[in-house]
């Protein structure tokens, strides 16, 4: 047969004497410049080595392991591999590449190796992960590899036996050898139900960062009736929904993962598929196999919903093997939430679980898997049509790329004078009470069921709890003989609390007539006639009570009439002569203008409130929406839940405006003074949610609305106990600042130091694995092979190092500066204080 062919077995240049065909005659090769079909003959000789061996020594890597006809080179499963990290391009569209190279018209016949170049992706990335890990170098090989051993740790976590220093279980900054994790789902990741573990099983058993699957799925199964509390904090989906999300079709709605949370890795055996939405035995199962091997004694644990997911843990944790235990009696474990998801939180939530106001955190903000994600998410489109042990093993590899990335590229403002100049000024009025606050406030940071000194102690004023006093005072006049109701159902705090709900409804029913549109429908109009028609009999009688009480309207409404003339007002355009809406020369009884003033200032706490709660709201569904919903109807329902949300904050803005009106022209009727510190005249840009004023900034650097600084105290809200604590508060919040800092040079200090050490580490793992006394089992070209490999790889590691080295200097020589001038500062204000 004439033309080229390739013969293996021999050097270049030496004819084969006993050459072999390949199957067929029809050797596929894909490459990186086209797939093409050649002419190949192994080497048939007595010395020759097996084909697989032949192929392999000219860089070409087999399909199957007996007559193999297909083959890829090293140098297009290298480029795919590297190319997928980094553009998240899929096998299919690579594929489709290389075979328009090989000929871009369509009229020559390529035949179709697309199935089987997965395959042999899917293999080489599973082989260079053992390699990297060692297992060519362990005399067990692979049989012996074990649980979470194939992935890429960071080296700056805390790693007992590699980077921590001697004697460092009894050194006195234990915090500063704690491990910071972060839980989090992704509900991108899904798969369809295709295939099954059975067809299409995992290269891996848990070698990587998936758990190990058959165990994780055994333990679901046994938990599969467990029924999910419910949330008593915000409406939060993920608890409450967990347990009805859809899962039509798909046999995984998304993925779980427990990450370290300073430097954004994944962690070993800390992934796993979630069935039905983020429930808790998942994320558990995952918490505790995350933490399986550790000794560390200090945890810090960020979760999106840890106030509800940590308070049952413990509990829990019972139904877990013995070997996935805790032992959380002896460790110190603190729980947080991530600052960007805790406003969606109610404010006992936001105070209890905030990183800024523990110490031994620094400046960790507990968001590093949502910064991940961002890596991860485009390659949904393509594992969502895997079989479950394809898609493991792929994600498995992009986990541990993503790792390794981070590894070879671990490469302020002044809080600390802010808080001294706060300090200073506080001596002077507050001098006696910096020493209790500072003791306060160390307390709960040593334990945290002491008191909460960021969080304000004063009762809440709400509607309610006003009209429940009225009535009370109500039934203590009617105890006493006192009672001077002119009608037997109307109490005159009856009837100006009635008032007052009447007024929000004309508000209401304006707002729903400026929505009905111009081509309103029959059934619209006639709702709108109807609920016209009710609050203008409502209105009708309350007014017939009220002339009782305030007889001089009258003559007032009277008048009124006859300058509007026969025109009949609208029910919302009806002026009700509220105390605070007649002027000081119409006769109004004293105590009605001081039961409206009580009820105005519940008010407008409560629309406060209101506002506070539905920006909150508005801040979650928008980070949903941006993060989770695609498509044309997804997000038009989330548009239309947002209108709702945007409704029921221009309600709340009003009905406060309404209220400070009110109480502007009452006060000095009732004598009423330094209300005016907290209910403020309402801007619409102060109308804004925390998390808006946070671009470009952080919780160290922001300046809220006042709207988010309202307090809830009693009437008379400048007496010294009130303006105390709120200087005990802002206190207790620089004081955080200026220590959360001092704190994250400090780690960062430490954390430098441990990755140097592990990568020293390291190094001397990987310089035992090449001596040459552990590889006598191997052949000589074979021993050569891992020497020199491990070899390279302790060097890439000490240049890693030295690198740090290089670029750390400078830092290193800062860190000590600022080291020296706040233990200088802190003596100071100790000696003060």
């Amino acid at each position: 047969m004439w033309g080229l062919r390739i013969q293996l077995g021999h050097t270049t240049g030496l004819k084969c004497p006993n050459p072999r065909r390949a199957f067929n005659d029809d050797f596929i090769v894909v490459d990186t410049h086209g797939i093409h079909e050649v002419s190949l003959d192994f080497c048939n000789c007595a010395t020759a080595q097996s084909h697989i061996q032949q192929l392999l020594q000219i860089s070409w890597f087999p399909l199957t392991t007996s007559d193999p006809k297909t083959a890829a080179t090293f140098r297009v499963l290298e480029h795919y591999h590297l190319l997928s990290f980094e553009s998240k391009v899929s096998a299919f569209k690579f594929y489709n590449v290389l075979s328009r190279m090989s000929d871009n018209t369509g009229l020559l016949p390529i035949k179709d190796r697309y199935d089987l170049f997965t395959r042999m992706i899917r293999e080489w990335c599973h082989l260079k992960m053992l390699k990297r890990s060692g297992r060519g170098h362990d005399p067990s090989g692979v049989d012996g590899t074990v649980e979470g051993e194939c992935t890429v740790l960071s080296p700056a976590c805390p790693h007992p036996g590699k980077n921590l220093p001697a004697g460092w279980k009894d050194a006195p900054q234990q915090w500063l050898y704690g491990l910071f994790l972060a839980i989090d789902a992704n509900i991108r990741l899904k798969r369809k139900a295709v295939s099954s573990d059975s067809v299409d099983p995992s290269l891996s058993r848990g070698w990587g960062y998936f758990v190990e699957d058959k165990a994780y799925k055994d333990f679901l199964h046994s938990g599969a009736d467990s029924i999910q509390e419910k949330s008593t904090c915000s409406s939060h989906n993920a608890v409450n929904m967990a347990d009805t999300k859809s899962n039509r079709g798909l046999a995984t709605t998304g993925l779980g993962t427990v990450d370290c949370a300073r430097h954004n890795m994944k962690l070993p055996n800390a992934i796993g598929d979630l069935q039905k939405g983020e429930r808790y035995i998942n994320m558990d199962y995952l918490f505790f196999s995350a933490l399986h091997h550790t000794v560390l004694d200090t945890l810090n644990v960020s979760y999106d919903i840890a106030c509800q997911w940590h308070k049952k843990l413990w509990h829990r944790m019972s139904a877990f093997p013995i070997s996935m235990h805790l032992s959380h009696a002896v460790k110190t474990i603190s729980f947080f939430m991530p600052k960007f998801h805790l406003p969606a939180h109610i404010e006992q939530c936001q105070t209890s679980f905030l990183f800024n106001f523990k110490s031994g955190v620094g400046r960790t903000d507990g968001e590093a898997p949502e910064r991940g994600w961002a890596n991860i998410n485009p390659v949904a489109s393509s594992t969502k049509e895997m079989g479950p042990g394809a898609r493991r093993d792929t994600l498995d590899d992009y986990f541990g790329d993503s790792n390794w990335k981070k590894v070879v590229g671990l490469e302020c403002e002044n809080h600390r004078e802010a808080f001294e100049d706060l300090n200073d000024g506080l001596r002077g009025e507050y001098g006696a009470a910096l020493k209790q606050w500072r003791e306060q406030v160390e307390a709960w940071e040593y334990d945290p069921t002491q008191p909460n000194p960021f969080e304000q102690k004063a009762e809440t004023v709400t509607m309610a709890s006003v009209r429940l006093e009225l009535a009370r005072e109500d039934e203590i006049d009617l105890q006493t003989g006192t009672c001077l109701a002119l009608h037997e159902d109307c109490t005159p705090s009856i009837l100006i609390s009635t008032g007052l709900e009447l007024e929000e409804q004309q508000r209401r029913m304006k707002a729903n007539r400026a929505g009905l549109g111009v081509h309103a429908t029959d059934n619209q109009e006639g709702k709108m006639v109807q609920q016209s028609n009710t609050l203008r009999r409502r209105i009708d009688t309350w007014m017939k009570m009220q002339e009782l009480y305030m007889p001089s309207l009258a003559a007032l409404r009277v008048s009124e009439s006859s300058v509007s003339g026969s025109v009949t007002a609208a029910p919302e355009a009806i002026k009700l002569w509220l105390p605070s809406q007649i002027s000081r020369t119409t006769p109004c009884n004293s105590r009605l203008q001081a039961i409206e003033w009580k009820l105005r200032y519940a008010q407008a706490h409560d629309a406060l409130r209101s506002l506070h709660s539905n920006l909150r709201a508005q801040t979650a569904i928008l980070k949903y929406k941006d993060c989770n919903l695609r498509g044309q109807g997804a997000n038009t329902r989330a548009r239309n839940t947002l209108k709702a949300v945007e409704a029921r904050i221009e309600a709340a803005a009003r009905t406060y405006e309404y209220a400070h009106k009110a109480l502007v022209v009452l006060s000095p009727r009732v004598n009423q003074t330094g209300w005016h510190s907290s209910l403020r005249p309402l801007d619409r840009a102060d109308v804004h949610s925390m998390t808006d004023l946070l671009w470009g900034e952080t919780e160290g650097t922001r300046k809220l609305s006042w709207i988010w600084n309202m307090r809830g105290a009693a009437a008379n809200e400048i007496d010294k106990d009130s303006a105390s604590e709120d200087m005990r508060i802002e206190w207790c919040k620089a004081r955080a600042r200026a220590m959360r800092w001092t704190e994250e040079v400090e780690l960062l200090k430490e954390e430098m130091r441990r990755i140097l050490q592990f990568l020293d580490w390291d190094v001397q793992r990987w310089d035992e694995r090449g001596l040459e006394n552990t590889l006598e089992d191997a052949g000589e070209d074979e021993r050569e092979g891992r020497m020199a490999y491990a070899k390279r790889q302790a060097s890439l590691r000490r240049m890693l190092a030295e690198s740090f080295k290089t670029s750390w200097t400078d830092t290193l020589a800062l860190v000590d500066t600022f080291n020296h001038n706040s233990l200088v500062a802190q003596q100071d204000m100790d000696m003060d204080t």
